[in-house]
C-alpha cells in the first residue's frame, strides 16, 4: 500500500481504487480470513466483499466458512452475531464504534425486568440485539420468520416481543395474537420513512412494486394503502432485506420503490439492473453502517482490529436462542 493513498477523501481518508483493492484482497489471503460485508454497507465495501447479505446469514456463511478470520463489515450486534455461531474463530469489526440504535434500545437488564413482571412469558427477541439480550431470549427470530416463531408458540403463552414495534406490529396483525406484549424500540433510520410520503411516493408511480421493510414506520401505511385499493394488493410486498433480493429477480415491474436504508438499492440494482429501484426517503441512511469506510476496513486488516469478544458463557446461552429458531424452520433474511 502507498503512501499516496492516504488523502483526505468523503471514503474515509483512503481512496477505494485498485490499488486499495489489491491490498485488502492481499491482506484477507494473507490472514486466512473471509470478509462479509451487510446489504446497508457503502457500494465499495459491498463489492470487495467476499459474500454480501443480510446479518444472519452472514453469520452463518462464517460458522461455516474454513477462514479462521472473519471480518465483518456491518454494525456491532452482527459481528457479535458471528461470534456467538463461530465461537473458536477471530472476528474483527472495522470500527467497533459502529453501534445500532434498535439493537441499543434494550439491555439485558431491561429485558430481565420486563420478564419479571410476565412469569412464563415466552420471550421472542429479533436477531438485531446484543448478545447479552439474546441471552435472555427463549427464541429468536428474523424479520422473514417472526410470524412462524411466534406462531409456534401455544396460543395459551404470553410472548413478550422485542426490541422493534414496528416488526411485533407487523407480527399481531399476521398472528392475530392478542397476548403478545411487544417492546416499544425501533431503528431510527427505519422509523423515519413514514406514511405521508410512502403514499406521496406511490401516488407519483402508481406502476412501481412497493418493497417494504418490516421494521419501517411506513409499513402499516403500505397495507392501508392496499386495503384501500389506493395500490394493487399485490404490488405491495412487506420483505426481510434477503427476500427483497429475490423478489428483486422475480417481480415483472418495471420500477420498485423501495422502503429501507438506502444501501439496499446498490444490491438491488446488482440484482435487477433491468428494474428502475428508487428510495422511499433518500435520506434514509444509517451512520452507523457508514462508519465501515475503506480507511476502517485496511486499518483492521493491517492492524487486526478491532477485534469482538463474547463471554462464553453469555454466547452459548445466546447460541441457543438462535439454535431453537432454526429448529423451527428455515429462518430466511436476518432483517
Amino acid at each position: 500500500m502507498t503512501a499516496e493513498l492516504i488523502d483526505l477523501t468523503p471514503l474515509g481518508g483512503v481512496v477505494a481504487d485498485a490499488a486499495w483493492r489489491d491490498e485488502v484482497r492481499r491482506l484477507v489471503d494473507e490472514r486466512d480470513a473471509v470478509l462479509l460485508a451487510h446489504n446497508y454497507q457503502l457500494p465499495e465495501i459491498q463489492d470487495i466483499a467476499d459474500h454480501t447479505g443480510d446479518s444472519l446469514a452472514l453469520s452463518r456463511i462464517a460458522a461455516a466458512s474454513e477462514a479462521s478470520t472473519i471480518v465483518f463489515c456491518g454494525v456491532h450486534f452482527m459481528a457479535e452475531t458471528a461470534k456467538i455461531l463461530a465461537p473458536d474463530k477471530t472476528v474483527l469489526i472495522p470500527d467497533a464504534r459502529a453501534g445500532c440504535s434498535l439493537a441499543d434500545s434494550i439491555t439485558g437488564a431491561q429485558l430481565r425486568a420486563w420478564k419479571a413482571e410476565h412469569p412464563g412469558a415466552v420471550v421472542v427477541s429479533y436477531v438485531n440485539t446484543t448478545a447479552e439480550v439474546k441471552a435472555e431470549t427463549d427464541i429468536c427470530c428474523t424479520s422473514s420468520n417472526a410470524v412462524d416463531v411466534v406462531a409456534s408458540i401455544p396460543a395459551d403463552r404470553e410472548v413478550l416481543f422485542c426490541p422493534d414495534q414496528f416488526l411485533g406490529a407487523h407480527v399481531r396483525r399476521e398472528t392475530g395474537r392478542d397476548n403478545i406484549h411487544i417492546w416499544a424500540g425501533e431503528c431510527h433510520v427505519h422509523a423515519g420513512i413514514n406514511g405521508p410520503e410512502l403514499a406521496e411516493r406511490a401516488a407519483a408511480n402508481p406502476d412501481a412494486d412497493l418493497f417494504i421493510h418490516p421494521e419501517c414506520g411506513c409499513a402499516t401505511s403500505a397495507l392501508y394503502l392496499a386495503g384501500e385499493g389506493i395500490v394493487p394488493s399485490e404490488q405491495v410486498k412487506i420483505l426481510s432485506t434477503g427476500d427483497m433480493v429475490a423478489q428483486a429477480k422475480a417481480t415483472k415491474a418495471k420500477s420498485v420503490l423501495v422502503a429501507t436504508e438506502v444501501g439496499m438499492l446498490h444490491q438491488l440494482r446488482q440484482a435487477a439492473p433491468g428494474i428502475e429501484f428508487k428510495a422511499v426517503n433518500d435520506r434514509a441512511s444509517c451512520g452507523y453502517m457508514k462508519m465501515i469506510t475503506p480507511a476502517a476496513l485496511l486499518r483492521a486488516l493491517r492492524e487486526n482490529r478491532d477485534e469482538v469478544h463474547v463471554d462464553p458463557e453469555t454466547a452459548a446461552r445466546a447460541r441457543g436462542a438462535v439454535q431453537r429458531m432454526v429448529e423451527i424452520g428455515n429462518p430466511g433474511g436476518g432483517e
